[in-house]
């Protein structure tokens, strides 16, 4: 599959059936997401695979929707501050623009094996670092449920126009 079509395949899965992930899948997929590229290279990231009941459960506790408790997995997909690069002339800190590289990495590689993912950026954060015990300085950025999907069906995508999002020369007044 060409990239265009990968990109064209890849949708926010909302129902997952119970069939497990195999070892080789979801080791390729992370592969795919180690391999992803960071501000400096410093890959300011540490990923959590939830696959136990009782992670999955405290997972439910931070984002209480029916859907989400389908997922026989997750991937919690942390930031590590301690690491990050942070720019010089702001300290604009880039560890949630390298992890939403990864993510997507994690995202598309998955779509490639057959398997759903969606972005949960919607949870309590907090609680999540709670229940998970996380260290201080990472911090859950997205909750990545993985899985099959319970049917295919990928929806039409609403996008904006080429001419609504590309610019050439200054900007439209």
């Amino acid at each position: 599959m060409n990239f265009l079509d990968l990109v064209k395949a890849r949708y926010s899965v909302r129902n997952y059936s119970s069939q497990p992930i195999e070892k080789e899948k979801l080791d390729y997929v992370m592969e795919c997401v180690r391999l992803a590229p960071s501000a400096v290279n410093f890959q300011p990231w540490q990923f959590i695979i939830a696959d136990s009941e009782d992670v999955r459960a405290k997972l439910c506790q931070c984002y209480t929707r029916e859907w989400f408790a389908t997922a026989p997995m997750y991937v919690i997909a942390c930031a590590d501050h301690s690491v990050s690069w942070k720019r010089r002339h702001d300290g604009k800190d880039h560890a949630d623009v390298d992890i939403s590289i990864a993510v997507e990495h994690l995202c598309l590689a998955a779509t490639e094996q057959g398997l759903g993912t969606c972005w949960v950026c919607a949870f309590d954060a907090a609680l999540c670092k709670q229940l998970l015990a996380l260290p201080e300085h990472l911090e859950p950025i997205a909750v990545v449920p993985i899985g099959y999907p319970a049917e295919l069906n990928v929806p039409e995508k609403n996008r904006k126009s080429m001419e609504e999002i590309i610019y050439s020369g200054k900007l439209h007044d």
